[in-house]
């Protein structure tokens, strides 16, 4: 199994539908289930996106099967969000793609951070520090 990133293209718009329209792909999002004309704006603005927001499409031997975000809040925060199609839950696609493999550590879960769809949702915190 080799896992790669790069940055998510428009020819990638038809693999990120195949789970952005999916109910249990966005459950707890804010977003979707996508029609492919959201799917496609998605894609579209992400390969646009300026330099504080990288996107990139995540690859299981060679098929785009998720997408992670680095969202850049200044020069010493940033956010990290990712999507793994539902068919490769479990695989520990997400957790080598971003988080723990790349040196963060947990450091908490913050409650009730986001009201989405039916209710408030938690939000899981993992950091890293220069001196990590």
């Amino acid at each position: 199994m080799l896992l790669t990133l790069r940055p998510l293209a428009l020819d990638d718009t038809a693999a990120v539908h195949d789970w952005a329209r999916l109910p249990e792909s966005c459950r707890y999002q804010a977003w979707g289930p996508n029609t492919y004309e959201q799917t496609q704006a998605y894609v579209r603005a992400a390969v646009a996106a300026p330099p504080d927001r990288l996107v990139f499409g995540v690859l299981l031997d060679g098929e785009v099967v998720g997408s992670a975000e680095l969202k850049l809040h200044g020069p010493s925060i940033a956010e990290i969000g990712y999507a793994i199609h539902p068919r490769r839950w479990g695989q520990g696609i997400a957790t080598a793609a971003v988080l723990r493999r790349i040196g963060m550590r947990y450091e908490g879960r913050m409650r009730g951070t986001a009201h989405i769809r039916d209710g408030w949702r938690d939000s899981d915190l993992y950091a890293v520090l220069a001196d990590d």
